[in-house]
């Protein structure tokens, strides 16, 4: 039977879960909104240095995947994955459904937490400075404008593997950026339905190489992001203005099979209450998550190294003892509105 704290974090899991398969929700701000948003990140780094001792050669470098596995906290870690398989198992007996009967208002409540979540690099950023952020600016939204315009690709009824892998692998850097959920990236990719009912009819084959992907891109994908938000936190920040206004172009309510932009119909305005309600749940989200945060945070700081390492201690008194390991460790993140950012110590060398 279980305990009942495990009966918690599975009821936190399945709250996590449910916001991953919504666009435009991040699923680090639920973590953040229930309490175990530190807790996570901890452990997530010992399983980005699990993920890299599995590549081959100097890739995966001196990590020790087993040392890194015996450090998690499996009390925590598994009540909260089975939350989340449950959840997105749930989802996806019902979001398909509803997507495919009610495309536009699906496409309209998309449109609307995605437009909303818009805010949180601009809460983050504050103004923009200069002719070079308004140009990253206007090239990140021309060139996720242009990715979001093309046909989803299908090959036999699904799309390549190749690319599920490739998005599975991106969508997972979800963990990391903030206000990034992993199922808006793949709504970009054209994968979101796809993957959904991939999920609703187990169809293993689609699952394991989306798992794959995952793990590739937990490997080599999250470590470079955070080092790019720990160094160039602000530019990174701009970029993804840029991105969040880009992809709107994927959730225009009314455009046909291939992606092509349509006329409203006319009771276009109805479509106005599904977007609104979309973006009031994204505000709601981040206004809980920031009061459960305690305070708000100050714009990103210019890309230097003296301002990018400046850290806070996060809200888990003094030193935190590693399971398995005999030295202690203070767990630091990066100030962040939204989800702060570790930062993620080199995993362990093997013993020579």
């Amino acid at each position: 039977m279980l305990s009942r704290m495990s009966g918690i974090h599975l009821a936190r899991g399945a709250a996590i879960g449910v916001v991953e398969t919504i666009p435009g929700v991040s699923g680090g701000t639920m973590a953040l909104v229930v309490g175990i948003y530190e807790r996570l990140i901890a452990q997530g780094a010992h399983l980005v240095g699990a993920a890299r001792g599995l590549l081959p050669g100097a890739a995966g470098g001196d990590v020790a995947p087993r040392e890194e596995l015996r450090r998690l906290d499996w009390g925590l870690l598994l009540p909260v994955a089975l939350g989340m398989v449950l959840a997105v198992l749930a989802a996806s007996q019902v979001l398909p459904g509803l997507i495919e009967d009610h495309p536009v208002g699906a496409r309209a409540v998309f449109l609307g937490m995605v437009a909303a979540s818009v805010a949180v690099p601009l809460r983050i950023t504050g103004r923009l400075r200069g002719l070079r952020e308004w140009a990253l600016v206007v090239v990140a939204f021309a060139g996720t404008f242009a990715v979001s315009a093309l046909p989803p690709a299908v090959g036999d009824g699904r799309p390549p593997m190749p690319l599920v892998a490739l998005a599975a692998a991106v969508a997972v850097c979800a963990l990391v950026l903030p206000g990034f959920s992993g199922s808006f990236l793949l709504l970009v990719f054209g994968l979101y339905e796809p993957t959904l009912r991939a999920v609703r009819d187990l169809d293993l084959a689609y699952i394991a190489v989306f798992g794959l992907g995952a793990v590739l891109g937990l490997a080599s994908f999250v470590s470079v992001l955070t080092w790019l938000l720990e160094h160039h936190r602000r530019t990174l920040m701009v970029i993804m203005i840029g991105v969040l206004l880009g992809a709107l172009r994927a959730l225009w309510p009314w455009q046909d099979d291939a992606r092509g932009v349509l006329a409203p119909d006319p009771g276009w305005w109805w479509m106005l209450l599904p977007a609104a309600a979309g973006a009031a749940v994204v505000l709601a989200i981040m206004a809980v998550e920031r009061r459960v945060d305690g305070s708000a945070a100050p714009a990103a700081p210019d890309d230097t190294p003296e301002q990018a390492t400046t850290q806070v201690m996060d809200r888990v008194p003094g030193p935190v003892a590693e399971p398995g390991g005999n030295r202690a460790v203070d767990r630091a993140v990066e100030a962040d509105v939204t989800r702060p950012i570790p930062r993620v110590e080199p995993p362990p060398r093997r013993d020579r």
